[in-house]
């Protein structure tokens, strides 16, 4: 094996979260009175920080789009988070890794404290020595910011070659963190990626499924 240490992100990549976060998009956006009937149209704030999105897809500015995200984590903080579900074969590629000695990191935007509620819901929390998230203040919600906090909690486990490093993400912003951080990257089109975002970013693999990511990840 190749990558004894191994980043996930978590939505899109772990879990599949489009219940949860786009529902709470609408919600955000039914307090500024605009009404998005259509959670399709929001697969897009899946992945990226929300505050970016906010401001990105509808024009709000900075202040405006904080309040946004303090309406949607009014919801998402009870709710949400459970509308949920991990992907087929994920516990069981998670359990295996483990088993063969590969120290296992989540490297999230998401609030850390939303992500280990998700990992405990779904009975995974075990799997991973490391989590890392956003802060709830704004703090380290940039990818990369992100994967080398991760980086960084690895080191001080045990020294590392960045070259059995690998980041696992469904989206742009992941493998953009892993490059800018010296590290491989696995793209999963499974997730919420546009046609061709995982290729043009640059990853190293891009997989389909989870079964291919277990080939390459296990062989």
């Amino acid at each position: 094996m190749k990558y004894r240490n191994i980043l996930f992100d978590l939505d899109g990549t772990l879990t599949d979260p489009k219940v949860g976060i786009t529902t709470c998009v609408q919600y955000a956006l039914e307090h500024f009175g605009i009404h998005e009937p259509d959670n399709t149209k929001l697969e897009s704030f899946i992945g990226p920080p929300l505050q970016d999105s906010f401001m990105k897809f509808y024009q709000m500015e900075k202040e405006t789009a904080k309040k946004a995200v303090e309406k949607y984590r009014e919801r998402f903080s009870t709710v949400g988070l459970y509308e949920n579900e991990v992907y087929e074969g994920i516990p069981d590629l998670l359990r295996e890794l483990k088993a063969t000695g590969c120290c296992l990191a989540v490297a999230s935007s998401k609030p850390t404290v939303f992500v280990e509620r998700i990992l405990q819901h779904f009975e995974i929390a075990d799997c991973f020595d490391i989590v890392v998230g956003s802060e709830l203040n704004g703090a380290r919600v940039e990818k990369a910011e992100v994967v080398a906090e991760a980086l960084r909690r690895l080191e001080e486990k045990n020294p590392i070659d960045r070259a059995a490093v690998v980041m696992v993400g469904d989206r742009c912003f992941d493998i953009q963190g892993a490059k800018e951080n010296g590290i491989d990257s696995i793209g999963v089109a499974y997730g919420y990626a546009t046609e061709g975002e995982l290729e043009e970013s640059g990853a190293t693999f891009v997989v389909q499924t989870v079964e291919e990511l277990k080939d390459i990840l296990i062989g």
